[in-house]
């Protein structure tokens, strides 16, 4: 999938969350009454997501039963993150759309979302919970396949600068992952060096 149209995809998923609170518990509006979806983002000026955010606003918009959309959007590390979400419950939200920080460190304030009825959808990158909806693309092929193109173009020969992304985030470690992998396939091409880029670039 595209990066165009990855973000647009997020939006979309937006719908099955909103199907999902439709068949849940005690939190779920009844009648007339509408939807209030939290969105969580921990990080703010790359263009990813802030698109992400975007579409799942216009999605939110152009489905009728949306009431309210409540982002919490800042950069911060899962600590922040947790506190964040523990917002959104606290402000009563039937959805949360969140861009996890961490792998597993959102378990549990996840399942203190999924255990109040609220529908977790985690989008973009991996968590190890078992009550959240998850979206999110195989990031070690993702590495695995752009580093291949790349070492081709160079004739399988060169000096070469792995930027990554943000430390500790899911989706850097598994492309790091397929892009050592793919390394190791090409005895000339050279590591000179590693560096974070939290995804500004």
């Amino acid at each position: 999938m595209s990066g165009r149209t990855w973000p647009k995809a997020i939006g979309l998923v937006l719908a099955a969350g909103l199907l999902a609170a439709a068949c849940g518990g005690s939190n779920t509006p009844s009648g007339s009454t509408k939807y209030v979806v939290g969105i969580s983002n921990t990080l703010t000026g790359n263009g990813f997501r802030e698109e992400m955010i975007c579409s799942i606003k216009a999605q939110a918009k152009a489905s009728g039963i949306v009431s309210k959309v409540i982002v919490a959007n800042r950069t911060t590390d899962p600590s922040g993150q947790i506190s964040d979400v523990r917002s959104l419950i606290s402000a009563g939200v039937n959805v949360i759309v969140m861009n996890p920080s961490d792998r597993s460190a959102l378990d549990a304030v996840i399942k203190q979302a999924t255990d109040k009825h609220i529908v977790v959808v985690t989008v973009d990158q991996g968590v190890t919970s078992s009550t959240a909806y998850q979206l999110y693309n195989n990031q070690v092929k993702y590495a695995e396949l752009g580093a291949d193109w790349l070492f081709k173009q160079l004739g399988g020969s060169g000096n070469v600068v792995e930027m990554r992304g943000i430390n500790g985030v899911s989706a850097d470690a598994d492309r790091h992952q397929g892009f050592l992998k793919t390394v190791a396939n090409y005895p000339n091409i050279h590591v000179v060096k590693e560096t974070f880029t939290n995804w500004s670039l």
